[in-house]
């Protein structure tokens, strides 16, 4: 028999806030955190926005000698999993450390370090190369000086689904307790891309919007005027528990993790199916793994990027999947405030969906102005709903095909 997984911690750094409950309201309050890019000279770029984390500080997470040794992607990861871990008041002194782990995601790892050592190797030599650069351009750092933080000696290992990395991750972090390998996980994701190789390699392949003189209105998904997403940087962590083991200790539980679905494209390297099939079939695999209909579902937070394609495929997927349903469901993307953070935002995704589900309100889509007539659902325009949620579903799909769907809601 299956064992049932709840959520008791959850820990997000983004370009609002870097405090769970402010970024909520914030979010709510449809605030935007997209802005100029101030840590490198974008004169010569042809995007010179993003969602950046101004004013980044580790300063009682992390000691200092420490900091230089670990990329940025992975400071988002510990601090963001250091208030994980504190929200839910667990105390791994008092946990069998074999039975706790951490499964973290990024599309794309150490990209600073990388352009960092790479400057050195050129203007300076090889021998000017730092010790330090491999284990910090890794992409299972953040997983690693995670589990090394707390003594976990569980499953430890890094998902790399370019932007669905976060959401298999935290599949694989719900299948790891749901078969008794373990009992506590810590999971989601982080990335931190927004660097000059990042920018200008996603503006060449057309993929961001080019509005520059008005950064908090570019990210528009499912608006007819979209015209790519937003950069950002950040990460998100939940501690996923086993339910028998958190009610024990008095925890406080989010919600319960019902299903958990993946599949491939097999298409396009970076372009998502037209008729949204492999989102489609991750929809279904998570309804089928939780044993829900897809009636029960009232809220979905849309992988919804602001790309052309990629909302409409997503739309397309929603209504084969729910049907007539799928028109009354409340959608939104909070990418729309938050932009895009790759291989982290699915773990960001989750937490808000799950804020979403405790309070009973459906997060909204800014900067929808014009509705495109091929995404034609309640997509949440500009301001929150209210309304009755039992179950939630995030949506995470990525470059190479990657789908991945995660449902939760309330502990039956």
């Amino acid at each position: 028999m299956k064992r049932r997984v709840v959520v008791t911690g959850l820990g997000i750094v983004s370009s609002i806030s870097n405090q769970v409950e402010d970024l909520w309201q914030k979010v709510l309050a449809g605030e935007s955190g997209i802005h100029n890019l101030h840590n490198f000279d974008t004169t010569e770029h042809k995007v010179k926005f993003g969602g950046e984390i101004r004013d980044w500080s580790t300063v009682d997470y992390i000691e200092r000698r420490e900091v230089k040794r670990i990329d940025r992607f992975a400071q988002l990861a510990l601090v963001a999993g250091i208030d994980a871990v504190q929200d839910s008041q667990l105390d791994f002194s008092q946990e069998d450390e074999f039975r706790c782990g951490v499964i973290m995601g990024s599309g794309v790892g150490g990209l600073h370090e990388i352009e960092t050592q790479e400057r050195r190797l050129l203007e300076k030599g090889p021998d000017k190369v730092s010790a330090f650069t491999i284990p910090k351009l890794m992409v299972n750092a953040a997983c690693g000086h995670l589990s090394i933080r707390y003594g976990l000696r569980g499953p430890n290992f890094a998902v790399a689904t370019a932007c669905a990395s976060a959401t298999n991750a935290m599949g694989d972090a719900f299948k790891s307790i749901q078969y008794d390998d373990t009992d506590i996980m810590l999971t989601g994701g982080s990335e931190s891309a927004i660097t000059p190789i990042g920018m200008s390699g996603f503006a060449n392949m057309k993929a961001l919007s080019m509005r520059n003189d008005d950064p908090p209105a570019a990210s528009r998904p499912f608006d007819a005027d979209r015209d790519g997403f937003v950069m950002s940087e950040g990460a998100g962590v939940l501690v996923f528990e086993e339910l028998e083991h958190a009610k024990a200790r008095g925890a406080k539980i989010y919600g319960e993790i019902f299903g958990y679905g993946a599949s491939a494209d097999g298409g396009h390297i970076t372009q998502p199916d037209a008729q949204g099939a492999g989102a489609a079939r991750a929809i279904s695999n998570a309804l089928r793994d939780g044993q829900l209909a897809p009636e029960k579902i009232d809220y979905i937070n849309a992988h919804g990027t602001s790309t052309p394609l990629g909302d409409k495929a997503e739309t397309i997927a929603i209504k084969q999947i729910f049907r007539d349903h799928a028109y009354r469901l409340n959608v939104s993307s909070t990418k729309s405030q938050l932009g895009h953070m790759l291989g982290a935002s699915g773990g960001v995704e989750l937490a808000l969906s799950l804020l979403a589900l405790r309070d009973q309100v459906s997060p909204p889509t800014i900067n929808l102005e014009t509705p495109d007539p091929d995404c034609d659902l309640n997509y949440t325009p500009k301001v929150p709903q209210q309304r009755e949620i039992h179950y939630v579903m995030s949506n995470s799909f990525g470059f190479g095909g990657h789908n991945a769907s995660i449902i939760a809601g309330h502990p039956a």
